[in-house]
């Protein structure tokens, strides 16, 4: 019997598999987020002139330069906006894998891979509604991943 595709597994099963990919470096910058993936919450920042969220995190908004921005936890609801099938062997990843790009709730959009789904064009569909899912890979850093929609959620 084949063993089942990493990106089937239910998140919780998948970190029971050791990750060996690379692993993020928190910045001072980018540390609330970080922190807040290990917490279960996907953080983003939010503009204090126009109200507007973005992505990645930085120390200043993107839209007016002005630094004093505000953390807040985003709903952890996005839709599929793009995405890729990788068939190449990468350390820490198992092909063929969807490189996607999702659109946060919250307007940003994001790069990440998306688990607990096929990893094939019949599966990954466009607009498909997702939710985040956190993937331990040691006691610092958790990264953030997206999955199909449950059913009624």
């Amino acid at each position: 019997m084949e063993a089942l595709h990493p990106f089937f597994l239910p998140v919780s099963k998948l970190a029971e598999i050791p990750f060996t990919g690379s692993k993020p470096e928190p910045t001072p910058e980018t540390k609330h987020f970080w922190d807040g993936c290990k917490s279960g919450k996907l953080l983003l920042q939010r503009c204090p002139d126009t109200g507007r969220a973005y992505f990645p995190p930085r120390p200043f908004s993107p839209f007016t330069g002005n630094r004093a921005v505000a953390v807040f936890e985003a709903s952890g609801r996005a839709t599929l906006y793009s995405y890729v099938i990788h068939h190449r062997e990468v350390p820490g990843f198992t092909p063929p894998y969807a490189i996607a790009v999702v659109e946060l709730e919250e307007g940003p959009r994001m790069m990440t891979n998306i688990v607990e789904c096929p990893q094939t064009p019949e599966a990954l569909k466009l607009d498909m509604p997702l939710e985040v899912v956190f993937r331990p890979v040691d006691d610092s850093i958790s990264l953030p991943l997206f999955r199909p929609l449950k059913e009624g959620a």
